[in-house]
């Protein structure tokens, strides 16, 4: 049985969820999102609550149960709460700025790094080294932070790149001097 797929889902007061066929619709005060479920999967909503429920114990609905539940569930967070994933900028003279919609990114290059703000996505700057990627969408946050992280990924020696917040970097030992 799919632990996940069983659960409930709990409709907060401040998002409209709405589901018709197989298309699911959720608005709330951080935005509007749509998501297409797989037709095997059928979704049964009673006052606030929704429940995802499978027509069969096949392989393929097993493994669709617990993903239709989390996609349903990542909207109705999203759309209520929002998603936030933070980047910090460790290296000397590595900075973050925004400049009117693109955040402009100093990584050691020898040029400045320009990264155009997805739409639905807000990028915060706080002080220099510190960003913050916030939306109503998981997926969207998720892959924003991946490609700005991916511009100057940490390296194991120094430490130095675009790391998520708390994110432990194993350092590696580099070379030793010359024995005598």
């Amino acid at each position: 049985m799919s632990r996940i797929g069983n659960k409930p889902i709990e409709v907060p007061a401040n998002v409209t969820l709405t589901i018709e066929e197989s298309v699911v619709k959720a608005k709330g005060p951080q935005g509007e999102l749509t998501c297409k479920v797989h037709p095997n999967m059928k979704l049964e909503m009673e006052g606030n609550v929704v429940r995802v429920v499978r027509p069969d114990d096949s392989k393929e609905n097993r493994s669709l149960h617990g993903l239709t539940r989390t996609l349903v569930n990542n909207m109705v967070v999203g759309v209520g709460t929002g998603f936030k994933k933070s980047l910090e900028l460790v290296g000397v003279g590595y900075r973050a700025a925004l400049k009117g919609n693109n955040l402009e990114l100093s990584l050691g290059f020898s040029h400045p790094v320009v990264y155009p703000t997805p739409s639905g996505l807000k990028i915060e700057v706080e002080g220099q080294n510190k960003i913050h990627i916030l939306g109503a969408d998981k997926q969207l946050v998720g892959q924003a932070a991946a490609e700005i992280r991916f511009f100057r990924k940490p390296e194991p020696y120094k430490g130095k790149g675009v790391r998520y917040a708390g994110e432990r970097i194993r350092m590696k030992a580099g070379k030793s001097g010359k024995k005598k």
